[in-house]
């Protein structure tokens, strides 16, 4: 088994000391991801799958292993029928080779042997959780994905946030909401922390089930991490409006929404407008499509536009009404104005953020200085 020592110890020295450079930046994401997006959106970001980093680097590692004798997956498949010590390096690669669902249930043996072998020496050692899940997120195995997270024998293997968001964030995607609260329920008896993105995927879950046992977990969530301080992402406060209002609870809706920092954007206008119309206040309602047609920013930037579902609301709401009138002639004028869509507040809701943006190219630096058309100090370049 010299051989896969080798290349285990070749290939992950290149994943640590020789990091992709983009060579690779031309991998697209899984046909069964792009099929979703339109029905089920994903609610994590690039940012956090980091998908396509992933992908190259398992494209790096199969340069590296190319014209090696014998193949890898099958020569680990008979090292495991021998009951041969798994070692670190040997999972590693293993992981960044799998390119088929036969790959992903010898890599799930390999795991399940490794954390059997290892079960006490994991803890600040690699963590293999979000490799195998990104994994199951590049093959569309969320089955594979949700079943290995919620297995006792499992336990201590996945001990960061990052692998459970991704499983559940698959399971999103497929519309298996009850399969995605089932993984919430084990991070959340398992100790595993959530942060942020588990908040919103656990809101955007709770919407989705639109059930009171889902509407009190998802209130219970929000109050339970503002009691701990903790940041609530404004498209977790968000999916709690729209389950409130599912709910036919104003009161809370309208708590909910009131602690958003920021309500300009066109996700928060629309939930705006249609607090204010369930409510009865349909002038307010008026007022808030009113000013958003007002020419207060530059031409170029595109303005706020409203749900064709939520408009329909309030004509609905204004009928047999004194203002039935001036809410028509301001619907009209949106819809003049391009300001109205078809877009759902669902689809809204179910869309991945954009992520952080990465540094644009800097134009060529100047190296002259402006004032006496001389050479600036290279020290002055480099600061």
């Amino acid at each position: 088994m010299a051989l896969l020592g080798t290349l285990a110890a070749k290939c992950c020295r290149s994943l640590l000391y020789k990091p992709c450079k983009g060579q690779f930046c031309g991998v697209v994401r899984p046909g069964w991801i792009q099929s979703c997006i339109g029905a089920k959106r994903h609610l994590l970001s690039e940012d956090v799958i980091r998908l396509q980093d992933f992908q190259q680097r398992k494209l790096a590692v199969a340069h590296l292993v190319t014209g090696s004798e014998g193949n890898y997956i099958q020569l680990f498949k008979e090292k495991m029928q021998r009951n041969e010590l798994i070692l670190r390096d040997d999972l590693k690669l293993l992981l960044h080779l799998c390119q088929t669902p036969d790959d992903m249930f010898i890599a799930r043996e390999a795991i399940y042997r490794y954390h059997s072998e290892n079960r006490n020496l994991l803890y600040g050692d690699f963590r293999f959780g979000p490799l195998f899940m990104r994994l199951c997120y590049e093959l569309g195995m969320e089955g594979m994905a949700a079943a290995t997270l919620i297995d006792k024998n499992m336990k201590g293997f996945f001990i960061d946030s990052t692998s459970f968001n991704i499983a559940i964030n698959m399971l999103f995607i497929k519309g298996s909401y009850e399969s995605a609260m089932d993984v919430l329920r084990t991070m959340r008896s398992q100790g595993v922390p959530f942060n942020k993105d588990t908040v919103t995927l656990t809101t955007g879950t709770c919407y989705k089930l639109n059930t009171a046992e889902s509407y009190r977990i998802c209130m219970s969530i929000i109050e339970e991490q503002q009691s701990r301080g903790q940041f609530i992402p404004r498209h977790a406060y968000c999916f709690a409006v729209a389950l409130a209002l599912r709910r036919n609870d104003l009161e809370k809706a309208h708590s909910m929404y009131s602690q958003i920092m920021s309500t300009d954007g066109k996700l928060c206008q629309n939930f705006k407008v249609m607090i204010l119309t369930m409510s009865g206040d349909i002038l307010k309602a008026v007022s808030v499509l009113s000013a958003a047609m007002l020419p207060r920013s530059p031409f170029f930037v595109k303005k706020l536009e409203f749900s064709q579902e939520v408009v329909d609301l309030l004509r609905l709401r204004s009928e047999g009404r004194p203002f039935k009138m001036k809410v028509e002639q301001v619907v009209t004028q949106l819809q003049q104005a391009g300001q109205v869509t078809q877009e759902t507040l669902d689809d809204m809701l179910c869309r991945a953020p954009t992520g952080k943006r990465k540094p644009a190219l800097m134009e060529e630096e100047r190296r002259l200085s402006r004032r006496t058309l001389r050479p600036l100090q290279s020290n002055l370049l480099s600061e």
